[in-house]
């Protein structure tokens, strides 16, 4: 009974959550008890959907990973659209209205992994990174508006990322691909269009972990 009354409540704070042009999404497992088996657990999954701009979070829950999920949610959104790249959020690369954004922090956690592997290449990489955060951290101690945001990252970041393409699609070639330096630049230049994307609107975050805290 408790449930029902809760449940238009949640509706309305799925709609408000979803009533944005710039949403970011991520999936994280979670243990279900099982009903049948006292003790047992199973795996579940909470989606969970994060509005920046209404600092509004959303879980919605699910017995899986599959992309009816996100499918099913994200069927009237229109907008930026950023994830840390997963492949069930693929599907929707086929809708017109949405934007795909990835995050920059993913890709740095590629290339920390890799430094075993490579160091002088992972710290190379990690050290481009670095100097777009600088840029970030910057526009946020200035308290820039969007405009001015957008401004910063084109006089300074558009370069650095440049610098970062040209350098990954030259030195993927030297690298073996099942290696950890390997998988770092591949995810890279697999998402590059999206993680550069950030560049092109100054209200757009370089990275997913608002919604990773949240």
């Amino acid at each position: 009974e408790s449930m029902a009354l809760m449940e238009p409540l949640y509706q309305a704070l799925k709609a408000q959550t979803i009533k944005t042009d710039y949403l970011m999404a991520d999936e994280t497992p979670i243990p279900v008890q099982t009903k049948d088996k006292p003790g047992a657990t199973h795996k579940g999954y909470h989606w969970v959907y994060y509005n920046p701009q209404a600092k509004l979070v959303l879980f919605d829950y699910r017995k899986s990973r599959g992309r009816e999920g996100p499918n099913e949610m994200l069927k009237d959104f229109k907008g930026y659209l950023q994830t840390d790249g997963y492949k069930g959020y693929d599907e929707l690369k086929n809708k017109p209205d949405i934007t795909h954004l990835a995050c920059m922090a993913h890709a740095r956690r590629y290339f920390e992994k890799a430094l075993d592997n490579d160091k002088h290449r992972s710290e190379y990489a990690l050290a481009l990174i670095r100097e777009l955060y600088a840029i970030e951290r910057e526009a946020k101690e200035q308290q820039l508006d969007a405009a001015q945001v957008k401004e910063l990252r084109q006089q300074k970041a558009v370069a650095i990322l440049n610098e970062f393409e040209r350098w990954l699609k030259a030195q993927i070639i030297e690298v073996l691909p099942a290696s950890a330096i390997g998988k770092a630049m591949a995810y890279a230049l697999r998402l590059w269009p999206s993680l550069i994307r950030y560049t092109q609107d100054g209200r757009l975050s370089i990275d997913n972990n608002l919604i990773e805290n949240s």
